[in-house]
């Protein structure tokens, strides 16, 4: 018979049962077992699905406390069409003739501050220090500057401070800017900024006021004469919100002001790296006694901690592990995983085994010779046999020792079709047998 694996094959497998000279106690590791794998599976990873779980749910908080993702493109970049991007102010101003040039250094934005540019400035990242600020402040004859940070306030408009965020959209213009005065209003989403008396004093004006909180842009003029306006947002720049209230207006008018405009955004080579601060400068005072006590500390436990210092032991181990113990072991660990099928096909290797060795089967013979030969051997069905050696599982611990016993019944029975009449059951002989006679003295006849 074919289309099956070989059964001595399968039984003669290293430390199998079945294998010549091996005690049936001796279990195999090779057996392939047919365990549903779902359930095994889940409750075997339970810890690195929890694991994933939790770092996948980190992610999301991360992502939620962040905004989530951020659009594409540059913020404020004037061929950027996401939500974020400025491409639809810098398209109509287009239309109107005045000629935008983004640029990425502050020698280009220098340049063309002395021809006489309008200059918009967006330093999201904080990468122009305050000598590059002043220089161009000093250049700019109009200077817009967007969501300005705390150093570029201190340079650009001494007394002018962040004040948060606006409360709803704001109506009141409160100041005389011609392109404020246009605009009438501005939308949701606004920054604010306020301007104390020493800045008040020196020209600073507020626009956009929302009630006492402060105000969305100020206005005055620079160290050299040129007029700087400071926008607290991006709302009214941005493609996202530019069309809401009079958005729109207010930047039309603060960057149409001239002919040429020059969209600045600070790039890398803008930063000075020899003003960056070191990580010596940047670390506080205690950590670095801390760190040498921390490796004192280590030291010291190490040192208590060790046997000694010198070679290794060479000590003397058992070598020998009687076959009892292992199998016991392994049932213990079938056991306690509930892996009943597994431990099921350890008993049928051992149980096809000697049952091969038995029949004086040949060691190529197929599990359907095997239980065919089985089957005529001790009379039962071939179908029941096949049921017994392959097909059936257990579904609890009755289930399985159940299944084992009768292994066990099938063994025996087709030893005692082997068996000569004459010998009869173990321990019991046939008094009218002359061969089975013995006298007291333990001579034959």
């Amino acid at each position: 018979m074919s289309g099956g694996p070989s059964a001595a094959a399968v039984a003669d497998r290293p430390g199998s049962a079945g294998s010549a000279g091996a005690p049936a106690e001796q279990a195999t590791d090779a057996a392939t077992a047919t365990t549903p794998t779902f359930r095994a599976f889940v409750r075997r990873r339970r810890i690195w699905i929890v694991f994933a779980a939790v770092l996948v749910l980190g992610a999301v908080v991360v992502l939620a406390i962040q905004g989530g993702v951020r659009p594409p493109g540059v913020a404020l970049g004037t061929d950027n069409p996401a939500p974020l991007g400025a491409m639809a102010l810098v398209e109509v101003l287009r239309d109107h003739g005045v000629s935008v040039t983004e640029s990425r250094s502050l020698d280009s934005a220098v340049d063309a501050a002395d021809r006489g540019a309008t200059v918009v400035l967006y330093d999201e990242f904080a990468l122009l220090d305050e000598s590059r600020l002043d220089r161009l402040s000093r250049a700019a004859e109009r200077l817009v500057v967007v969501e300005p940070g705390f150093s570029a306030l201190e340079v650009l408009a001494p007394g002018v401070r962040l004040a948060g965020v606006a409360s709803g959209p704001i109506d009141d213009v409160a100041c005389d800017l011609p392109a404020a005065e246009r605009a009438r209003g501005l939308g949701d989403g606004q920054r604010l900024l306020t301007v104390d008396d020493d800045a008040r004093a020196a020209g600073w004006q507020g626009c956009f006021r929302d009630e006492e909180f402060g105000f969305a842009l100020v206005s005055g003029e620079g160290d050299d004469g040129g007029q700087v306006t400071l926008v607290a947002a991006t709302t009214v720049f941005a493609n996202e919100s530019i069309d809401e209230a009079g958005n729109a207006a207010l930047a039309i008018g603060l960057t149409g002001a001239s002919d040429e405009l020059v969209w600045y955004l600070p790039g890398p080579g803008d930063a000075d790296a020899t003003e960056a601060p070191t990580i010596a400068e940047l670390t506080p005072g205690w950590v670095s006694p801390v760190m040498v006590l921390l490796i004192a500390v280590v030291i010291a436990a190490g040192i208590s901690r060790g046997r000694r210092f010198g070679p290794l032991v060479t000590e003397n181990l058992p070598v020998h592990v009687p076959a009892g113990e292992t199998s016991e072991g392994r049932a213990r660990l079938y056991a306690r995983s509930a892996a009943r099928v597994r431990a099921l096909d350890q008993l049928r290797i051992g149980a096809i085994g000697r049952i091969i060795e038995a029949l004086k089967l040949p060691r190529s013979a197929e599990l359907g010779a095997v239980t065919d030969a089985a089957a005529r051997a001790t009379g039962r069905d071939e179908a029941s046999v096949r049921r017994l050696l392959v097909d059936a599982e257990p579904g609890d611990d009755r289930g399985l020792v159940e299944l084992a016993a009768e292994l066990d019944v099938l063994e025996h029975e087709v030893r005692d079709t082997l068996r000569p009449p004459s010998a009869g059951r173990a321990g019991h002989t046939d008094p009218a047998d002359p061969a089975d006679s013995t006298d007291p003295a333990g001579r034959r006849p």
